[in-house]
């Protein structure tokens, strides 16, 4: 029997939640677990139903979903899908930087909101609108002065092979593509993946993004030329 996916959905405005709800709830993979209106509320209720998947609004009543977010990341395992009305830079900034694993905006097709949901909580790939990558670059460009050689050194721990997946999750490539570039199977690109994230302890594909470019191994609006090699 399919494991059921546990979603939380926090938003301060009754008519999404119950909205999102019903699409979620209606998916044979899916329960919805809870439902929070505020910040405050949503940490409360995340740490105590431990769901996998997280819908966030950003902006609510006293504690705002960055905020929440990030609470939620450091005290529990969900993954954080936010939502918001408002397709601004500094929002999507701000969630990734908190520990977000994707983001959407709230005219999203209801197929599309499952299929999100799903992604997110497999932790393969990040979610959001086409423009994310340039955001994410944007969003790298411009580490502290101080970060970039601390984090480089982080990826002292991973084989040739693995910094080279790094680097082409960087730079958005799917499993299968990866699996192309490098000549070998996605069986083998999912073990890179799974102990590249292991080795830098991170949860997911999307803070591995934020890694390579803050520590430089990828610089934005830099092509990928590197050789290939096979294992």
């Amino acid at each position: 029997m399919t494991r059921m996916l546990r979603v939380m959905i926090a938003d301060d405005q009754d008519l999404f939640r119950a909205g999102f709800g019903l699409i979620l709830g209606a998916q044979p993979d899916m329960e919805v677990v809870g439902e929070a209106a505020d910040g405050a509320e949503a940490i409360a209720e995340a740490r105590r139903l431990q769901p996998d998947v997280v819908l966030m609004d950003v902006r609510m009543p006293g504690v705002n979903g960055i905020e929440a977010t990030r609470e939620i990341c450091a005290a529990t395992a969900a993954k954080v899908l936010v939502l918001t009305m408002f397709d601004l830079d500094e929002y999507v900034y701000d969630a990734v930087r908190a520990g977000a694993s994707g983001f959407l905006l709230k005219d999203i097709r209801r197929d599309e909101l499952a299929h999100a949901v799903r992604i997110v909580a497999s932790g393969e790939a990040l979610l959001a609108p086409a423009a994310t990558r340039r955001l994410l670059e944007d969003l790298v460009r411009r580490p502290a002065h101080d970060v970039a050689p601390r984090l480089a050194a982080r990826l002292d721990a991973l084989t040739d092979r693995e910094r080279e997946t790094l680097r082409l999750v960087a730079r958005g490539l799917s499993n299968a593509e990866i699996a192309a570039a490098l000549v070998v199977t996605e069986h083998t690109v999912k073990t890179h993946v799974s102990r590249m994230l292991t080795k830098l302890d991170l949860r997911d594909r999307v803070q591995a993004v934020v890694l390579a470019y803050e520590s430089g191994l990828v610089v934005a609006g830099e092509s990928d030329n590197g050789d290939r090699t096979r294992d």
